[in-house]
């Protein structure tokens, strides 16, 4: 259920063309953060943060419940004030601007539509509020529900639609004041999972074809893996880790990251030797392993390894390189994967996943089997914790 949107309608200044060729500006951030602090009382929500967000750009605030994300999300908005620090609004500070007086619109988890309005006049309320005529607003409230292909829908009621038909309304109805910056606070929570996925990519299209700046908050990973330009992981008020995707996933920075991020395995290990950018480490037992060095962990060192299950494989005799030794306790059947819990010889639990597919040379063991993990290039990943 993919949307093909129309002509972009709105594009932020530094994002416009002329002649094909994108015309600079004073900045390329959207929004700056500037060591904001948020405090309740003697409770700190958030703690010195600061990042950029690029014009453009689909920023996800990721992290688990009370990590700080939606406070942040809300002092963007002007919804929460800022104890401390500084927020700039492609260039120019928006902390003490209201609401309603800064070029940005927020989409809410219940979507907070008008039941007793159509679909056509909850898109056009907030712009007549902005001093649109009647007229003019009915326009363009008809111009973003074309965009969002729900024209037909226009003289519904909201209780008339789907909640996925709903959520597009809400956003119709925030993109139709053309903001600078949209806010989406969990906005795909309350659907199914299959509408979930079909409108990750709804709005990352959304998003690239209006060439708006999205700041998207979610707890999700792989809503955040799918649609983001970059994700900002935030735990306990602070950012643990900003980057793309693959970065995030592919070279966590702690433990925090490795564990809250995917799959993974975390291997106590101790740092022998580091050589050329590559440290050698060895298990409590005995088992050794080389990976990329990372600044701050040295000879000594006793630290984290991060393995991803998907990057390893079995076999019942060790192969060139890396391999850990270990006894096969189960295999899990999940449809697309086979995941393998095996317990090393000198180690905890470890996991083992697997395509469910007769192609390729990868093996499932039964269980009490000893067997070999083996494990690609650049699969492991030291942590600092």
């Amino acid at each position: 259920m993919l949307l093909t949107f129309g002509r972009p309608f709105y594009a932020p200044a530094s994002n416009r063309t002329k002649g094909g060729a994108r015309v600079a500006t004073e900045t390329s951030n959207a929004i700056d953060v500037q060591n904001a602090v948020k405090r309740y009382g003697d409770f700190t929500a958030l703690k010195r943060v600061s990042l950029s967000i690029r014009d453009n750009e689909f920023f996800t605030l990721l992290g688990p419940s009370g990590c700080g994300k939606t406070t942040l999300l809300r002092m963007i908005a002007g919804f929460e004030d800022v104890t401390e620090g500084a927020i700039h609004l492609f260039g120019d500070d928006i902390v003490t601007l209201p609401p309603h007086k800064r070029p940005i619109n927020t989409v809410f988890q219940n979507y907070a539509l008008f039941p007793h309005m159509t679909v056509l006049d909850n898109v056009g309320f907030g712009l007549e509020m902005l001093g649109s005529t009647k007229s003019e607003a009915r326009a363009r409230a008809g111009e973003v529900l074309e965009m969002v292909q729900l024209s037909q829908f226009a003289a519904r009621k909201p209780s008339q639609l789907s909640g996925g038909q709903q959520q597009r309304v809400a956003l119709a109805r925030a993109l139709a004041p053309r903001p600078k910056v949209l806010l989406l606070d969990e906005p795909l929570s309350a659907l199914d999972l299959k509408l979930r996925k079909a409108m990750q990519i709804e709005l990352k299209h959304l998003q690239r074809d209006t060439g708006i700046t999205f700041i998207f908050v979610t707890h999700d990973q792989e809503e955040a893996l799918t649609m983001s330009d970059r994700i900002a992981v935030m735990s306990a008020g602070e950012v643990q880790q900003l980057g793309d995707a693959r970065e995030i996933y592919d070279r966590p920075r702690n433990m925090f990251v490795a564990d809250f991020i995917g799959e993974t395995n975390l291997l106590e290990v101790t740092v022998d030797t580091v050589t050329d950018g590559q440290a050698a480490c060895h298990l409590g037992g005995g088992n050794r392993l080389t990976c990329d060095a990372v600044e701050g962990i040295g000879q000594g060192a006793k630290v984290h390894m991060s393995l991803r299950p998907e990057r390893l494989t079995l076999s019942a005799d060790p192969t060139q390189g890396d391999s850990l030794k270990g006894r096969v306790r189960e295999n899990i059947f999940s449809g697309t994967d086979i995941s393998t819990i095996l317990d090393l010889a000198d180690g905890p639990e470890f996991r083992v996943r697997a395509p469910n597919s007769s192609r390729g040379d990868r093996r499932t063991f039964d269980p009490g089997t000893e067997v070999f993990v083996n494990m690609e290039q650049g699969a492991a990943r030291l942590l600092i914790d």
